[in-house]
């Protein structure tokens, strides 16, 4: 259980959970380390591949030039 982060549940008649009822603010906050998890691990994944880094302003160019 994360800190400060309360939850209920909703369950059927043999009282097995099937969701579970966040309030928004835990929603977001959980939200928010999804995506902090999701950039470190961007990054270590880049990092471990070895590849040159492309400097940022080629990466935009390139981001940009695909969407196109």
């Amino acid at each position: 259980m994360v800190a400060g982060i309360k939850s209920r549940y909703v369950v059927d008649d043999k009282g097995k959970a099937l969701s579970v009822l966040l309030d928004i603010k835990a929603y977001r906050t959980i939200l928010a380390e999804l995506e902090e998890l999701e950039a470190i691990r961007a990054y270590d994944a880049a990092k471990a591949s070895g590849e040159e880094p492309v400097k940022f302003e080629r990466a935009l160019a390139e981001i940009e030039k695909s969407r196109r």
